[in-house]
């Protein structure tokens, strides 16, 4: 089995969730992450709606998404990237999870409210404006990751 740092781990899952399983030898759970990554991409037709959106065509984006499967993509894919960081990180580490589960849920509360949420009137639409939701979910982790650990470190 590979060793990889915390950062190469998060890198090749944000290439292609499952990537930094396979390569430290994970076979079956790196199978198993590429292979969910590739049902619900091709079911919510999630690659076709990332082109419109970086045309500008967001109306062709958001007509042609399935949000039901989409709505799945972004807990596996935060779960791939925590599974991966897991792998690497030091075993005394504590409340890594943080980030990335607050992570997922604003990226899916951003893709349920992109249909309705303009921004100084530009539409975001269903890619972009749960990559912004991304922002404050990690920042929200990673204060309650801090404040936690200055918590128990005092203890």
């Amino acid at each position: 089995m590979k060793k990889m740092n915390k950062l190469e781990t998060v890198l090749w899952n944000i290439a292609f969730p499952g990537f930094s399983q396979l390569l430290m030898g994970q076979y079956i759970k790196g199978i198993l992450f590429v292979a969910l990554e590739f049902i619900m991409n091709v079911n919510s037709h999630f690659n076709q709606a990332i082109m419109y959106s970086f045309l500008g065509e967001i109306e062709k984006a958001e007509s042609i998404t399935n949000y039901q499967w989409l709505m799945f993509y972004p807990c596996v894919y935060m779960f791939s990237l925590w599974d991966g960081y897991r792998s690497a990180m030091p075993e005394n580490e504590k409340h890594s999870y943080l980030p990335f589960v607050f992570g997922a849920y604003f990226v899916t509360v951003g893709l349920m409210l992109s249909p309705k949420i303009s921004i100084f009137n530009v539409h975001p639409g269903p890619v972009f404006l749960p990559m912004l939701f991304l922002i404050p979910g990690l920042l929200i982790g990673f204060l309650i990751k801090f404040l936690l650990s200055v918590k128990f470190y005092k203890q």
